[in-house]
């Protein structure tokens, strides 16, 4: 999962990078708002963590300049403000939650999971299809009923391709999805993730479409 975070505090923006990326989530940072506006009209991400107080722009302008571009990406607002009319206003400028600094980063991560399951119209923290299961809050996966172990890498990829059975997914996709600016990987670098999940899932659960990209079928 990519994260894009915006926030212009050095102290908590450094702390937050540093503390997702420890859990496994490639996480970009910015400081101003109109680098987050054209971070979201270049790149992918899963999910906007946004500042209100922002130096350059008000965040509930780059909210709503996102919104208007029709950009759907999950947006979480992170504010000092806690008065009841500033969050109906962000809200209604199209945020999807809220969270009140000083923040706890157990909650943080929480309300990411929520998030994310929500955009991918899902209820529960499980993707099950044939005999694989993935639990996205333990970051756990079993074939068979028997656990196995996957790299970080490797854990996020087969995530993305669960939550889209049926959907390709091309190689620029997946790997915007999974790297963060300044971790680019080598040329090969998917193809060998793809190559070790299916000496442990079986050869036949993730399909390759010649010059398209990866489905599980």
């Amino acid at each position: 999962m990519r994260i894009l975070l915006v926030e212009d505090d050095l102290m908590l923006g450094e702390a937050m990078q540093y503390a997702l990326r420890q859990h496994k989530l490639a996480a970009d940072w910015l400081k101003l708002g109109k680098e987050a506006i054209n971070a979201c009209k270049s790149e992918i991400f899963d999910l906007l963590i946004l500042d209100l107080g922002l130096p350059d722009i008000d965040g509930l302008d780059v909210l709503k300049t996102i919104r208007k571009s029709g950009n759907s990406v999950p947006i979480l607002i992170l504010t000092a403000k806690d008065a009841v009319e500033n969050k109906i206003c962000g809200l209604d400028s199209g945020a999807d939650d809220y969270l009140i600094k000083p923040i706890d980063l157990n909650e943080l991560l929480a309300r990411i999971r929520a998030l994310t399951r929500r955009s991918a119209g899902r209820s529960e923290s499980v993707l099950s299809y044939k005999n694989v299961v993935l639990n996205s809050t333990t970051r756990e996966v079993s074939v068979n009923n028997s656990p196995i172990i996957l790299s970080a890498k490797e854990f996020s990829i087969l995530e993305v391709l669960m939550q889209n059975v049926g959907r390709v997914i091309t190689k620029n996709n997946l790997e915007q999805s999974l790297y963060s600016w300044g971790d680019e990987p080598c040329s090969n670098t998917l193809e060998v993730h793809i190559h070790h999940l299916r000496k442990k899932l079986g050869n036949d659960f993730i399909s390759t479409l010649r010059g398209v990209g990866y489905v599980i079928k």
